[in-house]
């Protein structure tokens, strides 16, 4: 099972950009789609970004869309997600999940830990 380390959320005022990163175990990267997944404080966990396997097929929730953008660095064993123009209602615990040869919009069957984005007005 791969494990996942997720980094570079913090706090940020409207209209800022973030970039989180989520670095990978083990060898088997390359077959893994990988996804980043945001709970907010009350709210269920939802799917903002998602990347297949074969790393050619990326997704996003309409929320995110135009703002965000994931890619996977093979090299580095590591996904990333580029958030822009960023709002209050992004504020949330984002996660990276990862899903054995699984599509762009990968179901969790692993998880990080997660990392805090806190975006002001």
């Amino acid at each position: 099972q791969v494990q996942l380390v997720e980094s570079g959320g913090g706090l940020v005022q409207a209209g800022g950009s973030l970039r989180l990163s989520c670095v990978t175990s083990g060898r088997t990267f390359s077959r893994y789609a990988l996804g980043w997944f945001r709970q907010a404080p009350g709210k269920e966990r939802e799917f903002v970004a998602g990347i297949d396997w074969t790393g050619t097929s990326t997704y996003y929730a309409d929320s995110v869309k135009g703002r965000s953008t994931i890619e996977r660095d093979s090299a580095k064993n590591t996904v990333y997600l580029q958030m822009n123009s960023l709002k209050p209602e992004d504020t949330a615990i984002y996660y990276c999940a990862a899903q054995l040869f699984g599509p762009a919009q990968p179901v969790g069957n692993s998880w990080g830990q997660g990392t805090q984005v806190t975006v002001s007005s």
